[in-house]
């Protein structure tokens, strides 16, 4: 647990110092005369990464993968922002102190236990404040609020579509899949002088083109792996796929047999993944996942006509971006809000 934390913060300390580097005392955009700062967006990313540690505080390559996304999507995610605050103020929009206190206590419960002296103490590791943590988030919840308002009404799931759905994603609901792997594994910190994580993933990129070429992956295991399974080529035995770390797991089971995985970025090294052979477990009943099926299919559909309000009114709207956008705006579906309020208006 403890390398664990070390290794959370690390990833939290790293991100923040590329911000420093990235952004500059100035304007990132504008929207209707309202100047979005480029030390606001440095803000907003730090707020989102500290939100992300707390939500996938045991998952680490998941931390990475979303913020990630947060940093390309943070410049239109406060534009959207801008906008959302707008249409809210103009609808006449009042937000009861309550759901905010709501969606904080949630965190405190589902994230830290019900604890909310480690909630706070995470905060103050952040470098933030439990006023400016209520602030994000009642900003957060109006957006929410908004989008929940404005997701549109929509017919219920057809039956066709309930089954495709349930086609498309089976494999995440078998029980008892096994999977026969082989990996090369190349840590990003080498006892080799002039050795860098850069470098070490050049090297596993390079063997992995080797092996898709043509050449043998238990001889390339064999020759450069080090991990524990190097010896046998980088066999591993047969796995539940419940038992294996699950970016590996996911990894293997998208391929197929004899495919090999891209370089995966996990935590403390890069690792290939080979798909030996499979054993799929029984498919579970449709009947059994109709309710979280026809949720999803719900959800989607919300979003579709949520993206198409907000393409038209930031139409309305005038922006103007001084930092280029390396992302499309990042619409999250409105179910996602515990217990959305409906503004009320005069």
């Amino acid at each position: 647990m403890i390398s664990l934390r070390i290794s959370l913060l690390a990833i939290f300390s790293a991100c923040s110092s590329l911000l420093a580097q990235q952004y500059s005392n100035s304007i990132a955009a504008v929207v209707d005369g309202v100047p979005i700062a480029t030390s606001e967006v440095e803000e907003i990313i730090k707020a989102q990464e500290q939100m992300i540690l707390m939500t996938y505080r045991n998952d680490p390559d998941r931390i990475r993968k979303e913020i990630a996304i947060q940093r390309q999507n943070a410049i239109e995610t406060l534009i959207d922002r801008e906008i959302l605050l707008a249409e809210f103020k103009k609808i006449g929009g009042v937000l009861k102190s309550q759901y905010v206190d709501e969606d904080i206590n949630t965190i405190i419960r589902e994230s830290f236990k019900g604890d909310r002296d480690a909630f706070v103490d995470e905060l103050t590791r952040g470098g933030m404040t439990l006023a400016k943590f209520r602030d994000m988030r009642q900003k957060m919840v109006i957006m929410n609020v908004m989008r929940a308002r404005n997701a549109g009404d929509h017919p219920p799931a057809t039956p066709r579509e309930v089954q495709e759905y349930y086609d498309k994603n089976v494999d995440k609901w078998r029980e008892g899949d096994q999977i026969k792997i082989s990996t090369i594994t190349i840590p990003k910190f080498s006892v080799e002088s002039g050795s860098t994580p850069v470098k070490q993933q050049k090297l596993a990129q390079e063997l992995r083109t080797k092996i898709v070429q043509g050449a043998d992956f238990a001889a390339v295991a064999k020759a450069h792996s080090q991990d524990s399974h190097a010896e046998n080529g980088g066999s591993w035995d047969w796995m539940s796929k419940t038992d294996l770390m699950p970016a590996i797991a996911n990894a293997a089971m998208e391929l197929k047999t004899g495919g090999v995985s891209p370089v995966l970025d996990l935590e403390s090294n890069f690792i290939i993944v080979s798909c030996d052979a499979k054993k799929l477990g029984a498919a579970p009943p449709l009947e059994q996942y109709r309710p979280e099926i026809e949720k999803m299919i719900s959800q989607e559909k919300s979003k579709t006509n949520l993206d198409k309000w907000m393409e038209s009114v930031r139409k309305k709207h005038v922006i103007k971006r001084y930092l280029p956008s390396t992302a499309t705006p990042a619409i999250t579906p409105p179910a996602t809000v515990p217990s959305a309020p409906t503004p009320s208006a005069p």
